[in-house]
Parts: structure tokens; C-alpha cells; sequence
């Protein structure tokens, strides 16, 4: 997620938000208000996650006959790649105007846009998805609320599914701050696998934009079930 500009008027939603002690309100103000030309969502890329596509190239993926959910889901693009490689994908965001714009931009699509709280998500989601996909949302939230965000993104995977976590690299020192994003700490990637799931592979890859940003490209796996 690209650093909040306190001169964008994305500030003012942050604020007033917090300020009605409602810290995730802000998210469907700031699309609704990108609908009418009224502000640009700074994390907007036009296209999948750029770490996205060459690790699922990597790993070989094929979803057929698999599920797939895709947290935070914004205007769609990582979803629709997933739901690309054939997976039965749902797609969620906070923001009911995000899941409005997605399902405008790619009227026909086959990915399942919904409007869900990751932090109250459906109890029919948990162990359900062969691949979760957390790009960028955790750190888009309160640090207070990292640890129930994680623990629910990593209830969603499935016995024998994967979890794929793009998020930018803090540091378990770093200095408190009052606006988004919150980068994952190590100890916060480690929390991943508290929810059941073994790391599999957690690189920490240089920005080639800004080279002096880090990010987390870090795949969990949950065992599949035992034999019977």
C-alpha cells in the first residue's frame, strides 16, 4: 500500500473515521468518493500485484477444481488473475463501493465479489479455501487489530491449502505511526502460522520502484488431514 499523502483527501476519511472510533469506516468513504472523481485510491495499480504472477508461475498453480478467496479485493485485479488459473474464486472487500467498481470493471467476470469484514467474516469461510491470498490488507489496518486480522486470514485455508501473503516489510523496532499502511513485522508474518499453518517459504524482496522499500512475499501451507 502506497503512504497516505496528508495533503490527498483520503486524510480527512482516515481521520473523521478514527475519530467515530470506527477505524475501518474509511475504506468504503474513499471509493465511493473515487466513483465520482472526487479521490484516487493511492494503492491502485491497474493490474495484479507485481509479486503476484511470477510466484503463482513459480508454484505452478492450477486451480481446477479448487477454491480460492482473495482478501481485500479493491477493484479486482488480483482476483481476476487468480480466477485466471482456473480457480472457483471469491472476492472480498470492506468497502461495499469497491465490490460495486470490480463487478462495473469486469462485468463478465467469474469471481464472486462480496462485501465481507475480514475482521467478522462468514463461519461457512473458515478451513473452506485451497488458496488464500493477502495482498496488502492486513497492513492497511490498525496495528491493534493486525493480530485478530491475521488469525482470521489464516482460518480461511484449507487442510492442504496454501496462503500467499504480499505485504510491506517493517521491523519489529520500528517507531509508532498514525496513518497507514503498517508494515508486518517479522514477528507478525511468524503469526501467521499460529492459525494451524507451516511456513513453507518467507523471502523478503527489494522494491524495484523504490528499491529502499522491502516487501514480504511469504507462503504458508496447512497439512492436509490425515489418511483414514
Amino acid at each position: 500500500m502506497t503512504e497516505v499523502n496528508r495533503e490527498d483527501p483520503i486524510h480527512d476519511f482516515i481521520d473523521e473515521s478514527y475519530a467515530a472510533g470506527d477505524p475501518t469506516g474509511w475504506f468504503d468513504r474513499l471509493y465511493a468518493a473515487a466513483e465520482d472523481g472526487a479521490a484516487t485510491v493511492p494503492w491502485d495499480r491497474g493490474s495484479p500485484h507485481r509479486l503476484l504472477a511470477p510466484w503463482a508461475e513459480s508454484r505452478g498453480l492450477d486451480g481446477d477444481g479448487k477454491r480460492a478467496v482473495v482478501v481485500g479485493c479493491g477493484f479486482g485485479d488480483d482476483a481476476e488473475y487468480i480466477a485466471s488459473l482456473a480457480y472457483d474464486t471469491v472476492a472480498f472487500d470492506i468497502a461495499p463501493a469497491a465490490i460495486r467498481a470490480a463487478q462495473r470493471r469486469f462485468p463478465d467476470t467469474r469471481v464472486r465479489y462480496v462485501a465481507a469484514n475480514l475482521l467478522n467474516p462468514p463461519d461457512d469461510w473458515r478451513e473452506s479455501f485451497d488458496l488464500v491470498v493477502e495482498c496488502q490488507t492486513v497492513q492497511s489496518l490498525p496495528q491493534p487489530l493486525h493480530p485478530e486480522s491475521i488469525a482470521n486470514v489464516g482460518n480461511f485455508v484449507a487442510p492442504g491449502g496454501t496462503l500467499i501473503v504480499l505485504a510491506a516489510a517493517g521491523k519489529d523496532d520500528d517507531v509508532p505511526h498514525d496513518d497507514p499502511p503498517w508494515p508486518l513485522t517479522p514477528s507478525e508474518i511468524d503469526r501467521f502460522a499460529a492459525a494451524g499453518l507451516e511456513a513453507v517459504d518467507i523471502a523478503v524482496i527489494a522494491d524495484a520502484d523504490q528499491p529502499d522499500v522491502r516487501r514480504w512475499c511469504a507462503e504458508f501451507r496447512r497439512p492436509p488431514e490425515p489418511a483414514t
